[in-house]
């Protein structure tokens, strides 16, 4: 039974890992300013970054959660993943190898 590469279908760890792990790659990349914000408060204040980076904290927590709010992100993921699935329906090969470039000389 061959899998149709433009099925539309999702399985629960399709709905539940897959697309959720790509919202958070494409989150972080949006909230980049509070990612760096954030890091450059923990790596400045050491042991004592739970108390001295909240607000920091606080406006990474706010921003990644009204990414993972949104259910028009949560459409552009899904429809990045079946793009990505449906490729790799077609010609067996990942995204990642797909993107990787070949050696130029053997």
């Amino acid at each position: 039974m061959a899998l149709d590469p433009a099925e539309q279908h999702l399985r629960h760890v399709e709905k539940d890992v897959l697309i959720p792990k790509i919202m958070r790659e494409k989150a972080r990349e949006r909230c980049s300013e509070q990612v760096q914000d954030f890091t450059k408060c923990c790596k400045d204040s050491g042991i004592l970054m739970v108390v001295k980076c909240r607000k920091e904290n606080s406006a990474l927590k706010e921003c990644l959660t009204a990414h993972y709010n949104d259910p028009a992100f949560y459409e552009e993921c899904k429809m990045e993943y079946l793009k990505e699935r449906e490729e790799f329906r077609k010609t067996g090969i990942p995204t990642k190898k797909r993107l990787q470039k070949l050696p130029t000389s053997m």
